[in-house]
Formats: C-alpha cells, structure tokens, sequence
C-alpha cells in the first residue's frame, strides 16, 4: 500500500501523484524507489499511446540510449517529436522498474499533431536529498503558472485527469510521475471533474533509433558520462544516492587520467590542493547561478581558469563519454544526430526536435578555449621546420631562472648551516637558538646559541634531474642552449624529441628529464659530444659529469628525487668538486610542472605570435 502518510499527493485511495523534473537522476531514483517499496498493480506515464510500443522497444536495448521519435504534421518545416529512452530519465526509471517487477504500464497522454514542448527553471534536483517531495513540490507551488483555458497544455491535463478516472476502475494501486509543471493543474482536473476534449488522431506509431554517440549530450538529462555512472552502479548492484556529486568528482578524476594520457602529461599532477581550490571555486560559482550541484558550463569554466585550456577541452570530451553507447551500436547501423531543438533521423532531413520529456531548459553558451591543432597541420609543420634555427620562448627561460635562484638561495644557506659553530649563550644570540643542542644538554640548564660563518665561494651550477633513471631512447633530445644575454643562464638539457609534439606553426612542445644551469653564462663544449664524458653510462652522469667538471666553484647543487648514488660522488671527486644535494620534493609538483614542459620556437620572430598557440598546461 502507497505510504498513507502522505495524502498530499494522493488523489482518493487509489492513486498517488509523484511530481518529477524530466531528466533527473535524482528524480529517477525517486521514481524507482516508489515503485519498489510499495505495491503497486499500475503505472501510469504522461505519453501518448502511439509511443508506447517504440518506448518498450528502446527498455529492452538499454543500457544503449535511443530515441522514439513521430512525425509531426508540419507544412512549413519537418518535425518530429522524441521520447529520450535513458537511464537518468524518471519516466524511464520507471517504466524500467515496472517491466522487471510485472506492474502494468499505462500511456495516458493525449495524442496531439503538432506538439508544443514545455520548459522552465525549476529548483536544482539536489535538495532531494535532505528535503521530501512533498515539501520540494509544495515549495514550488507559487511560481506555477496556470494552463490557458483551451491551450494544448490544458487540453492534456484534463485528458490525463479523465484517463486517471478510467485506470481506477480497473486498478487498486496507481502511481502517476508527471511534470513538477503538470501535478497540482492534474490534481485540480481530476478533483473537479472538469471538461475534456476528445484526443485526436494518431499521426502513426514511433520509430526507434539509437542515437549517435556524438549526440548524447542533448538528448540525456545529465551528463553522458554521470549517466554512465549510474547505469554502472546499477549493474554493480550499488547505491547511487550521491552520484548527483561523486559523478562530478569521478568525472574530474577520469579527466585528469584522459590529459595526461592525450596530451602526452605523464609526469604532470594535479595535486588535491588543487582539487580543493577547484571544487571549492565550482561550489561558488554554482551558487551564484542558485543551484547546488555543478553544470557542466560551471565546470569548465573553473577548469579553464584553475588548470588551463586542455583540462578543460578534456573534461568536455570525458562528460561526453558513454562508453555503453559504443558497445551497443554497430558502425554499419542507422542513428539518430541531434542537437539543441533540431536533428537527423534515418533517410530524412533536418527536422525541428521536441523533447516530450523535456526538462530544465537548455540553451547554448560559449567559453574561448584554444583546442589541440589536427594531425594533417602538424605534419605541414613538420615538413616547413628548420632544423637549424631554434629558440625558447621567454616567459619560459623566466620560470626557469626565477627557479634556479631560488635553489641557489637554499643551497647556500644549506653550505651555511653545515659550517655552523655551537657554543653555550652569555651575552648575544648570534644567530639565533641552536634548539637541538639547547634539548640535547638540557639537564645542565644552559641555552646554546649558533653562529654561521660567511660563505667561501658561490654556487655557480645547479643540477636538477627530474625523475631517476632517465630512458636514453624516451629522451633522445640531448642539446646545449646558450645565453642571449647576461641574465640567462647556460643551459645543458637532455629532452623529448620536440618534433613529436608540434603545437603550431613553428612551435612544438618537450619536456626536460633532466639539466643543469650555468650561471654566469659563458661557453662550454657540448657535453654530450665530448669524448671526455664517454666513461658514463646513464644521462644522469653525464649531465653531473658535464656539471662537475666545467663548474669553477667546488660546490655543485644537485636537486633530484631520490638521494645522490655513490657513483655520482665517485665522479664529483674526480673533478674535485662537492655535491650539495636538496630533494625535488622540497618544491611544489605545480612549480616543477611548469618548469618541466617547455616549447621549442623556430627562430625568434616566431616569439610574436606564439602565444596564440602555447596553452598553459
């Protein structure tokens, strides 16, 4: 028996209204629990009978969406209206449930030639989870707008209500999901009694067609990809509760995995700080546009401000993605294209599309991104390169510089704090507390204070190797590049080959393994050439070797990942220098992504249009 606490809803005994917005999951999963925590012998949905047949067809392919569609009778432009058949749908859900549990299904809209779709802004499907649907509809009673007398729209609901009438001489229990738009008009119909007109004729039966992949995202309610989410917790036989938000957060997780692996970012973290700020900065955004839970514009749009263009051109593609769609349709079958309020069905023309099922209103907005260039123009780029004129792109050399710096100001004061002098506290505090020898003597009650020396020398070449054991054939691109001018530093790399990622016309995109900077700049041999550093066996000894050996200073920085081997030190004392060695995660993976990935500019005049074509990653 329906819940007898509820009379809100219910129209006499026998029959339970269930107010719903279309394309929800949230309301999907309202409809399926209500089907299956009471008996009901009856369904009734707000479609029309002509549908049925094609609608019952389309349950039984999912979890492939498709689409039933009829011909509308229009002179002036092709016309079809369509019935979605998805699992983020409520109606759907519960023809779905119905099917499986053998509860009866009745299609008791009225038959129209011409449809006319009904959108509004209705409140965000998320409050399901702390507030009933009693009091969710109840709330939007206010901003309902009564039907116009003789309308399409009247005309239905009195239909509805009159069909209503009929079912409950037949069936004891019946629930009825209608629009959040349509239930209190229903309500009042079926109450009153009021006047109905006859349905009109049936242009025919729908037809079924599964829709193209490419299309998805105007015929489902939620996003491709959370709609997959949910048809995968269903087949795992788990809650879906909370998908509404752990699809978004999945979604970003997948994004990150898909621009790492297209745009060749391997190496490249999106720290959870980062997820924080980014979800943090959607949260707010979202409340702005009074809803509680993120649209995809809202996403993107965060996407592109905290983690660059190709994020978010990659989240774009991963909410598209479906992947039971691909499963279930053949290349060589027929599909449905569609878009916002128009499409393409099977051997016809471009036709007006009107969602029967239509729910929150959809309209177009634009977002500048800068997209990934096409195979066929990288390869024109490739064959108009010269190989002999390259350059780097100066905001780049600036990172890199401001970085070398700031490991030269740590490394000294790591040369300082090595020379340090302990002595027990009298008149001064020198250079501050030496804690750890205060705590050691403790028990003597004395205070010891520490005084660092001036430093002897400088730190003229930083090491930084970026990950260990580097592969020759992975970084095959070993070069020296030398200062343009007295700020910049000699630079001795080793490299992905830039050729493999062309980004636009005489620019292409690498990434360091691994270098060292000389600074102040001067000549030196190149490195990997010279026969004195054949002895090395890896990439990282040759650039320590190189280090070492062209270093005037006897202090030489290594900043690496793991702790410095005993044959880099082997090779520092040949050449009689001392490694200074500071972990690489002593810095932030966004400061060393960013150092990380460079482009490579084939000759300077092409500095003054590049940055059309660099993306920040």
């Amino acid at each position: 028996m329906p819940n007898s606490k509820t009379p809100f809803l219910s129209l006499g005994p026998k029959i339970k209204l269930l107010p719903i917005i279309h394309g929800s999951g949230d309301f999907a999963r309202l409809v399926r629990q209500e089907l299956l925590s009471n008996e009901y012998d009856c369904l009734a949905v707000s479609l029309p009978p002509s549908f049925q047949h094609a609608v019952e067809e389309g349950l039984d392919k999912l979890p492939t969406i498709s689409a039933a569609f009829l011909e509308e009778k229009n002179d002036e432009k092709p016309a079809c209206s369509f019935v979605p058949i998805e699992p983020s749908q409520p109606l759907i859900s519960g023809l779905r449930v119905a099917r499986e549990e053998g509860i009866r299904r009745a299609f008791i809209d009225m038959e129209v030639e011409e449809f006319e779709v009904l959108q509004a802004s209705f409140p965000d499907p998320y409050a399901l989870k702390t507030v009933a649907i009693e009091k969710f509809s109840a709330a939007v009673l206010p901003y309902l707008k009564r039907p116009e007398k003789g309308s399409q729209h009247d005309q239905r609901i009195r239909w509805m209500a009159f069909q209503l009438h009929i079912l409950e001489m037949e069936y004891n229990q019946i629930l009825f999901p209608c629009s959040l738009l349509d239930w209190v008009w229903i309500r009042e119909a079926y109450n009153q009694r009021l006047e109905y007109s006859k349905s009109e004729a049936s242009t025919g039966h729908a037809r079924l067609y599964p829709i193209d992949h490419d299309s998805l995202f105007f015929v489902t309610g939620e996003m491709p990809f959370v709609t997959y989410l949910y048809e995968k917790r269903r087949a795992e036989l788990l809650s879906d509760k909370s998908m509404s938000i752990d699809g978004v957060k999945e979604l970003l997780i997948e994004t990150r995995k898909r621009w790492r692996e297209e745009f060749n970012l391997e190496h490249h973290r999106i720290s959870p700080q980062t997820f924080q700020v980014f979800l943090q900065y959607a949260r707010n955004l979202t409340l702005l546009e009074n809803r509680m839970s993120p649209d995809l514009y809202t996403l993107v749009v965060v996407s592109k401000q905290i983690c660059g263009d190709a994020f978010a051109i990659s989240l774009v593609e991963t909410a598209k993605k479906y992947p039971y769609q691909k499963e279930g349709v053949d290349e060589e079958t027929e599909t449905a294209m569609m878009g916002i309020g128009e499409g393409i069905i099977p051997d016809a023309e471009v036709a007006v599309m009107k969602n029967r099922l239509a729910g929150i209103e959809t309209f177009w907005r634009t977002i500048p991104l800068k997209p990934p260039p096409p195979e066929f123009k990288k390869r024109n780029w490739k064959m108009l390169w010269d190989p002999m004129g390259c350059c780097s792109w100066p905001s780049e050399d600036q990172k890199i510089e401001s970085f070398n710096s700031h490991v030269r100001e740590q490394a000294k004061a790591l040369i300082g704090e090595d020379h340090a002098l302990t002595e027990k506290f009298t008149t001064s505090l020198k250079d501050g507390i030496d804690s750890r020898e205060t705590l050691r003597k403790w028990y003597t009650g004395d205070i010891y204070v520490k005084e660092i020396p001036p430093n002897r020398g400088s730190i003229e070449v930083v090491v930084v190797l970026l990950e260990q054991k580097a592969d020759w054939e992975k970084y095959s691109w070993q070069e020296t590049w030398f200062a343009e001018h007295d700020e910049e530093s000699t630079l001795c790399f080793y490299a992905t080959p830039y050729m493999e990622g062309m980004v636009g016309p005489g620019i292409a995109k690498s990434v360091y393994g691994g270098f060292f900077l000389l600074y102040p700049p001067r000549y030196i041999p190149n490195i990997w050439r010279d026969d004195r550093f054949h002895f090395t066996e890896t990439l990282e000894e040759r650039l320590i070797a190189g280090a070492t050996f062209h270093s005037q200073e006897r202090n030489v920085v290594v900043v690496s990942p793991g702790p410095l081997l005993r044959r880099w030190r082997w090779i520092a004392r040949c050449h009689k220098k001392h490694l200074i060695h500071i972990p690489l995660k002593r810095f932030s993976m966004q400061t060393i992504e960013k150092i990380r990935n460079f482009h490579v500019l084939n000759g300077k005049e092409v500095r003054s249009y590049a940055s059309t074509f660099i993306r920040d990653f």
